[in-house]
């Protein structure tokens, strides 16, 4: 009964933040994505150097850019953007990505 519990808890966690966002503009995701990037980048070196890291916010992290970009996606399909067309606006976004240190610094 405790698992049944927790699990829809975690249901509910998790369409809480798919409403966050849908709420937000494209710009705002893309923003977002580029900066937990950063920061997954920066847990990465962590890791290589052996600093103290928690293995769950890299799951974590990684699951929430995944999310937003379903959400980027599922507003393109909306649009009717085809697949082809989608890859080639992702590669053209990737190439005008400025990158820089995550906030987190």
């Amino acid at each position: 009964a405790e698992g049944a519990a927790a699990q829809s808890s975690m249901m509910a966690k998790r369409t809480i933040e798919l409403k966050e966002i849908r709420g937000m503009s494209d710009e705002l995701i893309n923003e977002t994505v580029v900066d937990l990037k950063g920061e997954l980048f920066l847990m990465r070196c962590k890791k290589v150097t052996r600093q103290d890291y928690r293995v769950s916010d890299y799951k974590n992290m990684k699951k929430k850019i995944a999310r937003m970009l379903t959400v980027k996606r599922e507003r393109e399909i909306e649009r009717g953007i085809k697949p082809r067309e989608s890859r080639k606006l992702k590669a053209k976004w990737k190439r005008s990505i400025v990158y820089r240190p995550p906030p987190s610094l």
